[in-house]
């Protein structure tokens, strides 16, 4: 465990004293119910300089109890964001599947399960996570991706999934080959591919027909009237996914317009579609910004986002079926890190923390932007600095040319909106053992995933 030197360890809750929002870290001309981030400053007493809290958590006191780096998640953000979507859906059966692959967590899966979320899973390992955390869930669950083995699809048709989102004609074959075998009807949908295209990062665009993902369109009602003559497969719906982190609904309408007509045709074909799946990709706001003026607000981006879907959809009796995962999660988590040294190479200032590259990997692998804020901020004038991880890579990086006010070593940096393919991407290069991970609900702070141990890492070696 690392404490700063000279911070005295502070309880973990503060309660009933005075919070005030900083740019950045609160959203305006929003409802307070809906905040964008958890995480404000508060002033720990009349003695001691402010904090960053997460309600009425101190997030240095957090790093003090289990050390740095700290993932820390707020599981009343993610309960919020979740209600969001099933408010603004109330007009229609639905489903509201957590992509699980944005944050596996088995306590967050446990969480939304139960508050009625379903899943999205991509591998047979995700299945089982769902099935350990939250076993009453199966039939909640539906499988995607482009790569199913005949062993996840036995373990998904055992569990009584949902459906499968089927992606390939030859997966659709393999699919009724494994239900054949285990006498189990399976139930599927195809992912069509609408070729609609959705101003995102090429690596996280999936709706074009260029794509590894999904059928084309064009094909989809051919393959539908071939798999009605095999008693092992059943239509159960049509799924859709065009890419992540869209931060316009126009797009999502588009494509659920080009299903809305594939199911009408489906019906008339006497093909008793009963869902329609709108995939995930609901993006978020990584700039919220210095001047406090963005103009995300998650309230009206889901109410926006649903009114879209409904807009296509209207007159089809289906239930919908959405997977959001980053939406849920990522405004709701923060990495804590301390800095190591603070390095001055030339004109160059490198921040150096305990956090690096393996922890969270977005910034090298997207060049994906997070705001980083200090726990306990120093007055002074900002400058320009790299804030880099200890990992021998060019590339392990958090922020170039970041303008921060002074930091010194054994400060505390929060990496903010990190709750998505954070964890879900760490690796242990460099033989790092990965950090722990803590849930906040309300009152409550629990170790949901300890630190990893150099002997966890050695265990499987032979």
């Amino acid at each position: 465990m690392r404490t700063a030197a000279g911070i005295p360890p502070e309880s973990a809750s503060l309660k009933a004293r005075p919070k005030r929002s900083i740019p950045g870290l609160t959203l305006s001309n929003s409802s307070s119910k809906f905040p964008a981030r958890p995480f404000q400053y508060t002033h720990a007493s009349a003695q001691s300089d402010e904090q960053l809290v997460c309600g009425p958590h101190s997030l240095l006191a957090l790093a003090s109890q289990y050390g740095t780096p700290l993932y820390i998640y707020s599981a009343d953000q993610i309960l919020e964001r979740l209600a969001l979507f099933q408010q603004a859906l109330l007009a229609r059966r639905h489903l509201v599947c957590y992509a699980v692959k944005a944050n596996s967590s088995l306590a967050i899966l446990k969480l939304l399960a139960a508050h009625g979320a379903g899943f999205d899973i991509v591998s047979g390992g995700e299945l089982q996570r769902v099935l350990a955390a939250a076993p009453e869930a199966a039939n909640r669950v539906v499988f995607s991706g482009v790569g199913k083995t005949a062993e996840e699809i036995d373990l998904a048709l055992d569990a009584n999934i949902l459906a499968f989102n089927v992606e390939s004609e030859a997966e659709l074959t393999l699919l009724a080959a494994r239900a054949a075998k285990r006498k189990r009807k399976a139930r599927f949908a195809l992912r069509v591919n609408p070729d609609v295209f959705a101003e995102t990062h090429p690596y996280i665009s999936t709706g074009l027909r260029e794509h590894k993902f999904g059928i084309d369109i064009r094909q989809a009602r051919r393959i539908y009237r071939e798999a009605a003559g095999n008693r092992w497969l059943a239509a159960h719906g049509v799924s859709v996914h065009i890419g992540s982190q869209i931060r316009s609904a126009e797009p999502f309408g588009a494509a659920m317009l080009r299903v809305a007509a594939l199911v009408r045709q489906l019906q008339r074909d006497g093909i008793p579609i009963q869902t329609v799946d709108a995939g995930g990709g609901l993006g978020i706001d990584y700039h919220l910004g210095v001047d406090n003026n963005s103009s995300f607000h998650p309230k009206a981006k889901v109410e926006e986002y649903a009114a879209a879907i409904e807009l296509a959809l209207k007159g089809l009796d289906v239930q919908l079926l959405l997977e959001p995962g980053r939406f849920l999660v990522a405004q709701a988590g923060v990495l804590l890190a301390r800095v190591l040294t603070v390095k001055r190479n030339g004109k160059k200032t490198f921040v150096v923390t305990d956090a690096a590259m393996n922890d969270l990997i977005r910034p090298a692998l997207y060049q994906a932007f997070h705001e980083i804020v200090p726990v306990v901020p120093r007055p002074g004038r900002a400058a320009a600095v790299d804030i880099v991880g200890p990992v021998c890579e060019t590339g392990d990086f958090f922020a170039r040319d970041r303008k921060m006010k002074p930091i010194e070593p054994g400060d505390l940096l929060a990496i903010l909106d990190a709750g998505a393919y954070g964890m879900a991407q760490s690796s242990n290069y460099n033989t790092r053992p990965r950090p722990a991970e803590v849930l906040l609900h309300g009152d409550q702070a629990a170790l949901i995933r300890r630190r990893e141990t150099i002997a966890d890492l050695l265990a499987t070696e032979l």
